[in-house]
């Protein structure tokens, strides 16, 4: 594994690749969903902190949600086993092409 030498914000990483923020933010809350080290926390606070990618974890995301959209039935599937937040996924199916 190569030496991380810089990280990019869920906010960041989302409007790289035009997606929802709150999608993002949903998948990478599981860090069993990308390889270990692929998400970082970064502490803004005392009892704050953000959320990052470093490129490993941005390339492995980008791979699972192309996968995830190869039809509208894999992506409505990918939406309810990844996202637990019935009106994210709702607003998120609503904006899909059908």
């Amino acid at each position: 594994m190569a030496t991380v030498t810089h990280v990019s914000t869920l906010d960041c990483v989302a409007r790289m690749l035009g997606e929802d923020p709150e999608l993002l933010e949903a998948i990478v809350c599981n860090d069993d969903n990308l390889s270990y080290g692929s998400i970082i926390s970064v502490y803004t606070g005392p009892d704050e902190t953000i959320t990052a990618l470093t490129d490993d974890g941005i390339d492995e995301l980008t791979d699972m949600l192309r996968d995830a959209r190869s039809t509208p039935e894999t992506w409505h599937a990918f939406l309810d086993d990844f996202v637990d937040d019935e009106n994210l996924v709702a607003r998120i199916k609503a904006q899909s092409p059908r």
